[in-house]
């Protein structure tokens, strides 16, 4: 994951980045329940897996991953319900720009695979240490 993105965005683009995946991983999530309700049992699997994918967003877990399966399944829901065409092509838009931006400091991809800090002083043997004092 870390090949992926360089650094994880903190600050303010960090705090858009968060906002940005709550939205879009909430209406994913909203949007899956309620058409998986009211949808035959054949047509559960679009929505079902947009509601997964959107609970990886809102987590900030597998967010390239979880940003390019939004995107396929909201073509996939807009290729098969003719209709409104808005609201998917903009879940899709949204998907793609956070799997190629990623997930921001605020995420467990964050946390997992981060770059972490070293501190040398860790690496110092209690013999060494001994003599400091």
């Amino acid at each position: 994951m870390q090949r992926l993105f360089s650094s994880f965005a903190n600050g303010w683009p960090g705090a858009g980045l968060l906002l940005l995946r709550l939205v879009t991983g909430g209406v994913l999530l909203y949007g899956g329940i309620a058409s998986a309700w009211s949808a035959p049992y054949l047509a559960m699997a679009p929505p079902v897996i947009a509601a997964g994918a959107g609970v990886l967003l809102l987590l900030g877990l597998c967010t390239p991953v979880a940003g390019v399966v939004a995107a396929i399944v909201e073509v996939w829901i807009a290729f098969s319900h003719p209709g409104d065409l808005w609201a998917p092509i903009g879940l899709m838009s949204l998907g793609l720009s956070l799997a190629m931006i990623g997930p921001g400091v605020w995420s467990i991809d964050a946390r997992l695979f981060g770059r972490k800090q070293i501190d040398p002083s860790n690496f110092v043997r209690e013999s060494d240490r001994a003599r400091k004092w």
